[in-house]
């Protein structure tokens, strides 16, 4: 970890830059500027990839919650066995994480 002191002025403008280069965060900025890295990968999507990768964050955040759900009751009861509805479940949970690889790959290549 590095601790740089900087003004007020000097802060915002680095937030403006960092926001204008479309970096995560302040980190990341600084961080390809002391490197010169540009293995950085800028993606213009159109309002239909945008709305697919947005539906795609939010079935994402679903099969999490279900497989946090199964991990819980799997981890609370003693002996517990999985019944065809876990099977269900995790096959759900597998097509719809390679439904979303499968977009994430057509945008990033």
């Amino acid at each position: 970890m590095l601790i740089i002191r900087i003004t007020r002025e000097e802060k915002i403008r680095l937030k403006s830059l960092t926001k204008r280069g479309k970096f995560a965060c302040m980190s990341d900025y600084i961080r390809s500027r002391i490197f010169k890295r540009s293995d950085r990968k800028v993606i213009s999507l159109d309002e239909n990839a945008n709305d697919q990768l947005k539906n795609l964050d939010y079935e994402l955040n679903k099969i999490g919650v279900n497989l946090n759900q199964l991990s819980k009751r799997m981890n609370s009861f003693a002996g517990y066995r999985v019944d065809d509805n876990d099977r269900l479940l995790l096959k759900q949970a597998f097509d719809m994480m390679r439904q979303c690889l499968v977009l994430l790959q057509k945008y990033l290549r």
